[in-house]
């Protein structure tokens, strides 16, 4: 694999300021719902496939 080049006047290198409490948590609330959004989902969908099974 080689490196990338950067081209003339283009800097890859990226530099965020550091989020604040409030942001913090709102990341973090916003993970855990997208969490048990994706479990329940999963779990509707095994249930799916096991009544086509038991069927």
């Amino acid at each position: 694999m080689s490196l990338i080049k950067e081209p003339e006047g283009v800097d890859f290198i990226i530099q965020s300021s550091p989020l604040t409490d409030k942001e913090r948590m709102e990341i973090s609330d916003f993970i855990q719902t997208r969490k048990q959004e994706s479990k329940r989902l999963a779990k509707q969908t095994k249930s799916k496939k096991t009544r086509k099974i038991n069927a």
